[in-house]
Parts: structure tokens; C-alpha cells; sequence
């Protein structure tokens, strides 16, 4: 059964509490990157057009003591969204009590009120972050209406997300969470076939339940990363010192032998004898590693052959570098998938958060690709077929109308 959205429910003079992600990154107080928030006005853009009152929640980076919240605070979020919209937003200092009941009752049709870090509440037990009953109750005594539009907090059971929707009338998704339910879960469960799936990054042991459930889907897997030294030794290669997971070797084999060809690996690599973006690099193929070098990137014969099987497929789904994607010179891998990705033609492109989406937006593609997701963790988690929580407690559709 299809989730409720936004268009789903009356609007009008309601107080609408909306759980956005506006985790932004920060440097001395200042934003680096306002594309999370950005990503969220078509949803803010709406309520505020259908006059509700709204009432926005996101958290902050991660607050495990008082000194915390003093490099954690949404102030700079709430001015820059006030920016975004060219509206007054009120900004209560607050996660509960008085103040902010005060500012949430003297709201009208078409205000705002942003709420501080709902992360501060984990000073008081993990109160956010182990979704507290109590918290989630009240937050939701604030409203008449809940919009859950943070795909990023989707895998986790937060009183932010699920302990407000568990204690609403009304819980339904924003525009961002819908296209991240479409494409994603669409892409995984329901595929236009070819389905080629790109899996890079560090660590094997991340990628277990995604390999393994995308080798039930998935018409082939491409791996690349530092993951791949893991397999490389599971065929018996010598990996010098390139990042391996000694303990999953036997895992990579068996994923190997029963994989049927789905897996492809690289077949050349850009190693170095230092870890270092002014390391020389050195081109050699799969089984040629020395013991004391480490891979870095890709190399133009696995791009190659990426692409080979890359042609013809209507959908792809990628989440992870294919090197060290932080130095420029060993960037090439990952910025050569992201070119192959942006010139298909006529296919669902789908980027799974984290490095990927990041070496999309560097290079100006960001409008190439089907879907960039927000959320990292939540989107590999969504690979993996998990049921995420923040997903689950939004109310399913019933009827066309906008009452239940």
C-alpha cells in the first residue's frame, strides 16, 4: 500500500509539524553546503501555500555534552532558510517547554517556527536519539499534523520522527521522502531491466545485506573501492597493503562462487607506496600488486569495462567511490563512473547519498542523474530491502480523500 503524502491532507490553518534533515555541514558557524536545505523547500514551499502553520524539526551533527550545543545550534540553519524563502522564521532556542508553546500558540496562517536541535535532547538520557515515549508525545501535542520529509534519519526510530508519527492522527510524507520511496525502493524492487548496480567505498562488511540482496535483483554488480582488495584476496591476489578485511575473505569468496558472473571486478588498479594525495601513482593490473603498495583508484581498462556493461542498462543504482575519492589524483575512477552515469541515455540513474552524490554535485551532473538520495546510511540501508522505521510510520492510503 502506497504512504500518504502532503497532498493527501487539508492544510489550511493547521499546525503542521514537518521532521526535515537539515544536518548540514559547518565550519566555525558557517554553512558549507545549504543543499539539504535547499532540497527541502518544495515541500516547506507547499504547506506554507496551502496557509498551515509550520513547525519545523531537523537535528544537528551529534550533541554528547553541554559544549556540544554550542557548535551544534540551528540558528545559522533557521537564518539561511529565512534567506532561501525570503520570510520571517521564528527560531526558539528551545527543544521544549514555555517558550516554544508560547511561539507555536501565537502562530498564523503562513508562519514559521524552527525548533533548536532536536539532538540537545540527548543530554536527557538519549532522549531523541532512543525515541523516549514521553518526548515524542509532547512534540506531537504541539500540532494536528505530522510531515515526515527526512530521508536521511528514515533507518533510525527517532522521537523526532517515529515518536511524533506514533502519536498523530495524521503522519504523512513530504515531496523529498516521496521521490527517495519511488526511486529508490522502485528502482531495487521493481526494475527496469538491465539493472546494473555500482557498490564502492571501504569496507565489505558495510556492504553485506546490499550485495547479498541486490544479488537476488540485479542483473550484474560492479565493485570498486577499497572493497574490491577484499575479493582480490578471496581469488587468491596479492593485495600488498591495501585496505582488506582480513575477516570477510572467506564471506567475498562465497559471494563470489555463487554470484553466477553478477559480481565484476576491477581488472587494473592506480596503487602507491604512500597514503597521500602527492603519492606517485602507478598503473598495474588486478594480480600485479606489490606487497608494498596499496590501490587507490581504479584504472582505465575497469572504466572500460564498467562501461561495457554499462551500455545498455535502464536502471543503475551507485553508492561509493570507486578510490580515494579526497585526492584529486586518484579521483578519476569515481569521476569517470560519474560521467558514464550522466551520458545514459535513456536510463533510470539513481545515486545512493554519501561520496557518489558528492563527486555528482562537484563536477556539475547533479541534473544528470534520475535521483540523487540524501541519505547515505538510509539509502544503503533501503538496498539492503530493510524495512526503515521512519518510512514505516508514515500512514498508509486508504481513500482519495483528504479526512482519514
Amino acid at each position: 500500500m502506497s504512504k500518504k503524502t502532503i497532498r493527501d491532507i487539508q492544510l489550511q490553518g493547521k499546525t503542521v509539524l514537518m521532521r526535515v534533515d537539515f544536518n548540514v555541514p559547518m565550519s566555525d558557524g558557517q554553512i558549507t553546503d545549504d543543499n539539504r536545505i535547499v532540497q527541502a523547500l518544495p515541500t516547506i514551499k507547499y504547506a506554507l501555500d496551502h496557509e498551515a502553520k509550520l513547525v519545523l524539526f531537523s537535528h544537528l551533527g551529534r550533541v554528547k555534552t553541554e559544549e556540544d550545543k554550542k557548535t551544534n545550534s540551528l540558528a545559522p540553519v533557521a537564518k539561511r532558510l529565512s534567506e532561501l524563502l525570503n520570510l520571517p522564521i521564528t527560531f526558539v532556542t528551545e527543544t521544549r517547554g514555555s517558550n516554544l508553546e508560547a511561539a507555536v500558540k501565537n502562530m498564523e496562517d503562513g508562519d514559521i517556527v524552527m525548533v533548536e536541535n532536536t539532538r540537545f535532547e540527548d543530554l536527557n538520557e538519549k532522549a531523541e536519539s532512543k525515541n523516549n515515549p514521553e518526548l515524542g508525545k509532547y512534540w506531537a501535542s504541539l500540532g494536528d499534523a505530522f510531515v515526515n520529509d527526512a530521508f536521511g534519519t528514515a533507518h533510525r526510530a527517532h522521537a523526532s520522527n517515529v515518536g511524533i508519527a506514533d502519536n498523530m492522527v495524521v503522519a504523512v510524507a513530504g515531496f523529498l521522502m516521496e521521490k527517495e520511496i519511488k526511486f529508490i525502493g522502485e528502482a531495487v524492487d521493481n526494475p527496469e531491466r538491465p539493472f546494473v548496480a555500482i557498490l564502492g567505498g571501504a569496507k565489505v562488511s558495510d556492504k553485506i545485506s546490499v550485495i547479498e540482496n541486490l544479488l537476488t535483483k540485479a542483473d550484474k554488480i560492479l565493485v570498486c573501492g577499497a572493497m574490491a582488495y577484499t575479493f582480490y584476496k578471496a581469488r587468491g591476489y596479492e593485495v600488498g597493503l591495501s585496505k582488506c578485511e582480513d575477516d570477510y575473505v572467506e564471506f567475498a569468496k562465497s559471494l563470489l562462487e555463487k554470484s553466477n558472473g553478477k559480481l565484476i571486478l576491477p581488472v587494473d588498479n592506480m596503487i602507491s607506496k604512500e597514503f597521500s594525495a602527492d603519492a606517485e601513482a602507478v598503473l598495474v593490473s588486478a594480480d600485479q600488486i606489490p606487497s608494498d603498495a596499496m590501490g587507490m583508484d581504479i584504472g582505465p581498462k575497469t572504466v572500460e569495462l564498467f562501461k561495457k556493461h554499462l551500455e545498455n542498462a535502464k536502471t543503475v543504482v551507485w553508492n561509493g567511490p570507486a578510490g580515494v575519492f579526497e585526492f584529486d589524483k586518484f579521483a578519476v575512477g569515481t569521476n569517470a563512473i560519474c560521467k558514464l552515469l550522466a551520458e545514459l541515455k535513456d536510463a533510470k540513474t539513481i545515486i545512493g547519498g554519501g561520496d557518489s552524490a558528492a563527486a555528482a554535485i562537484k563536477l556539475g551532473f547533479q541534473d544528470k542523474f534520475t535521483h540523487i538520495s540524501t541519505g547515505g546510511g538510509a539509502s544503503l540501508e533501503y538496498l539492503e530491502g530493510k524495512e526503515l522505521p521512519g518510512i514505516s510510520s508514515i500512514h498508509n492510503k486508504c481513500c482519495s480523500c483528504k479526512n482519514c
